[in-house]
């Protein structure tokens, strides 16, 4: 059986940790709308540890990912950790409800959001602590420059940042080394390759969040043919090819059942073929939003 080790490895910056390069994001194991325990509480705890069995050493989550229940579940799974795991956590965000999202890098904010995370994932440093979103109201220098003292004072190891473009990855790097950038990029949200290009450049890990495309899994006519090819799901095709994408590539596909987790793990030993890779080359075209449709009829019946 294929683990995640498959994938080879990949080290976070210049001197973080090293680890496999499919990890688990463990944002779906909490309830419907990022919001509250899962309904199935003791199957959140067996996918986490099936996740490990499987060979995933690094384990993204975040404090507002319930909010607090993505990691009270991942200490209840796995602490004590087993040697050379590596739980990634992320602060300010700020959740309000079901599928609500604010941010807040106010640096009392992120003070106090890392020490909840200390405390929920039962350790006294982070392993690796993200900033999770630019927040518009607060200067970036500000927020980023809190993650330094905290990692000053020995509750964080090494820094990382979510949800941020060239400029601000480059703007951070001026006062503390970056080990990893997450942003959303699968074979239909592409907007960030000059993001993965830096990290080839200078070394941090990309971690690509909705990896497989979100509600699109796997979407496109190309990732399905390519699927339909090789024997594989569209699923592990669309992981297949970020591997492919770039040597510092660190996946984190997330789920709530042990099959899909299977699934996803097994991507790591899949190899694309240069013809396979020359198909998915060309993201798939976006289908329009409803509000996109209407706009459009609109414009038809009114001879625009």
């Amino acid at each position: 059986m294929s683990t995640a080790a498959a994938a080879g490895t990949v080290t976070l910056g210049a001197d973080g940790p090293t680890v496999n390069r499919l990890g688990f994001g463990a944002m779906r194991i909490t309830g419907d709308g990022i919001w509250g325990p899962p309904a199935d509480h003791d199957g959140a705890v067996a996918v986490l540890r099936r996740a490990v069995e499987q060979g995933v050493d690094f384990i993204d989550t975040a404090d507002s990912y319930g909010p607090e229940v993505s990691e009270e579940l991942i200490a209840e799974a796995l602490h004590p950790y087993p040697e050379g795991l590596v739980i990634a956590t992320k602060g300010g965000y700020l959740r309000d409800g079901p599928n609500q999202w604010r941010a807040d890098g106010r640096p009392s904010h992120l003070r106090e959001a890392c020490e909840g995370s200390l405390r929920r994932l039962g350790v006294e440093r982070i392993d690796v602590y993200q900033f999770h979103v630019p927040d518009p109201a607060v200067p970036f220098e500000d927020s980023v420059g809190t993650l330094v003292e905290l990692r000053d004072e020995g509750k964080i190891a090494h820094i990382g940042l979510s949800n941020v473009d060239v400029d601000k990855v480059r703007l951070a790097s001026t006062l503390t080394p970056i080990v990893s950038v997450q942003n959303r990029y699968n074979t239909g949200t592409r907007s960030s390759d000059p993001v993965i290009d830096l990290a080839e450049e200078m070394g941090f890990a990309f971690i690509p969040w909705a990896p497989v495309g979100g509600s699109s899994a796997g979407e496109g006519k190309a990732v399905a043919a390519v699927a339909g090819r090789i024997g594989a799901s569209p699923v592990q095709v669309a992981l297949a090819w970020q591997l492919a994408r770039s040597p510092q590539m660190l996946p984190i596909p997330g789920t709530k059942s042990i099959a899909h987790l299977d699934e996803n793990v097994a991507a790591a030993a899949i190899t694309l073929g240069d013809a396979d890779l020359a198909e998915l080359a060309t993201p798939p075209r976006s289908r329009p939003t409803p509000r996109q449709v209407a706009s459009k009829i609109k414009r038809r019946l009114s001879g625009g």
